[in-house]
């Protein structure tokens, strides 16, 4: 059969009472709306199979094309930690005190966040997240590596994160989303091939005792939906 033949097979879905359904939502809800961006993690460590089913919980979500662009990279080892932490603050100093405009500033100012990084280091655990911006097939015949055109892949990593998030939150662990600018470093210092390109890096582990966060508001319901009913 020509594999690029469609094989299908039958949905396994659990259809549950709406009560059920309005249960699991509203708890769901309240669970996420506990969750924080962290800057202050505790260096205790974190049982390595919580990483590893967050890693595998977001490799379910859905892409373009279901290519799966995307790497995760893990990072606990101390030293290359601390090359990411010095790679990072050195861009994040160049941008905070050069880069950065007027307006950025003043946007990330209630945040109260720099271009120091401890987290990097402090955190028992680095997710670095590369997304696969062309797939690479070597061919057995030939040889040599052919580019596969990847569709979508950013908002596929997108997706993904989201759901990595919401897994390592949904376990009990504190994380941070950071993108230092540019991220090139990542790929030189996690020896990436050619075709990944950094995304994002998110610490992951328990905050620390006196972690403190800014005092912010979510948009309120009202404010990000749009019911067109018929």
């Amino acid at each position: 059969m020509d594999n690029r033949t469609p094989v299908f097979e039958p949905l396994e879905f659990e259809r549950l009472p709406v009560e059920e359904q309005l249960a699991r939502s509203r708890a769901f809800l309240a669970r996420m709306r506990g969750r924080r961006s962290v800057r202050h993690f505790s260096t205790e460590p974190v049982p390595f199979e919580l990483i590893a089913n967050a890693i595998a919980t977001a490799g379910t979500a859905p892409s373009g094309a279901n290519q799966q662009p995307w790497t995760f990279v893990v990072v606990s080892d101390p030293s290359v930690k601390q090359r990411i932490r010095m790679a990072a603050e050195a861009e994040e100093k160049e941008s905070y005190e050069r880069r950065m405009s007027a307006e950025w500033l003043e946007a990330l100012a209630p945040l109260g966040t720099d271009w120091h990084k401890p987290h990097l280091e402090d955190a028992p655990y680095l997710i670095v997240v590369f997304r696969q911006a062309y797939g690479l097939h070597t061919d057995p015949q030939a040889g040599k590596a052919q580019k596969i055109k990847h569709y979508y892949s950013e908002e596929s990593v997108g997706i993904a994160v989201g759901m990595l998030l919401c897994s390592l939150h949904e376990a009990g662990l504190a994380t941070l989303t950071h993108t230092p600018s540019p991220m090139h470093f990542l790929s030189e210092i996690l020896e990436r091939p050619p075709n990944e390109r950094p995304f994002l890096v998110i610490p992951v582990g328990y905050p620390a005792q006196d972690a403190r966060v800014p005092v912010i508001r979510k948009k309120s319901l009202d404010e990000i939906m749009v019911h067109i009913k018929g």
